[in-house]
């Protein structure tokens, strides 16, 4: 079959051809014996071997030197090239770097354009790391982070759920439309994430002890949707400050609704990451760090 290797065939030593490339460039064993440091005998002996193993004739002695038979400067063109091969192999090892690859997962809302920038410097100072980044719903990061799909996640989380590497507050705000306003409606629609996602039971919990009525008007796992739904008065919502546009309209306990404190940002790596990991969730906690805060 084609593309199957024939393994009938024997197999030619590189060493082999380094011995008859330099008889036939020094014209003689002895010379080509002085060249690799080794004796007469024994470059004679590979040439032999070399002659049984291709079944022809490779050199012929002259008067003076020896030169290659017909078969000898076929052979003699692809030794150069197969000794050239091996060279060029262990001067690519020589310089290579390992490459590591680290698995990232981060929330929707912190894959925006400081993020994306944060992380292609990062490459550019680290050219051996490949970065596979995952953005999503913090509940599915975490399931990835505990199945060992990702190195490293940074997620989102009710305060002190669970122990991290790092954790910051997450401030949460209240969201109108400013040309479609929602909350005066009873009862009063809210824009959620899906059933157990983040947010949805702190709205539904703050609008009961407002004693007010409430109705799921959208329902998405996108953030970019909440977002336009919000913009397009299709209800209230709760985000952080940095999923705030200029489409929306901030509320606060002047509108009864009170604040909600109760989310922190939360850092994941196991103790044995290796070092980049470690790097890299630095520079994600200086991000974390910088972003709008209130």
């Amino acid at each position: 079959m084609a593309g199957i290797q024939k393994t009938n065939r024997p197999l030619i030593e590189l060493d082999l051809l380094r011995a008859l490339l330099m008889v036939a460039d020094c014209g003689s064993f002895t010379t080509a014996a002085i060249h690799l440091h080794s004796t007469q005998s024994t470059i004679s002996q590979k040439v032999r071997r070399l002659e049984e193993l291709t079944g022809h004739r490779l050199l012929t002695r002259g008067t003076r030197d020896v030169q290659p038979t017909e078969a000898g400067h076929v052979l003699l063109g692809h030794a150069r090239h197969m000794l050239n091969v091996n060279d060029q192999l262990f001067d690519s090892l020589a310089g290579a770097t390992v490459a590591v690859t680290i698995r990232l997962g981060v929330p929707d809302d912190f894959a925006g354009t400081r993020a994306t920038r944060m992380l292609a410097a990062f490459n550019r100072r680290h050219p051996q790391v490949k970065l596979e980044v995952t953005t999503g719903l913090s509940r599915d990061l975490t399931q990835a982070y505990d199945r060992g799909e990702l190195d490293l996640a940074l997620v989102k989380q009710r305060r002190n759920t669970r122990e991290a590497v790092r954790c910051w507050p997450e401030p949460l705000h209240w969201i109108d439309s400013p040309q479609r306003p929602c909350l005066r409606q009873d009862p009063v629609p809210l824009v959620t994430f899906p059933m157990r996602g983040l947010y949805r039971e702190e709205m539904i919990s703050a609008i009961e002890a407002g004693g007010r009525r409430w109705r799921i008007a959208f329902s998405s796992s996108s953030l970019a949707s909440i977002q336009d739904a919000v913009a397009d008065g299709m209800g209230i919502s709760l985000l952080p400050r940095r999923a705030i546009t200029r489409q929306h309209r901030v509320l606060d306990r002047r509108h009864g609704l009170p604040p909600v404190d109760s989310y922190e940002v939360a850092l994941f790596h196991r103790p044995s990451a290796d070092a980049l990991v470690q790097v890299l969730a630095t520079e994600l906690g200086r991000l974390v760090e910088a972003r709008p805060r209130g």
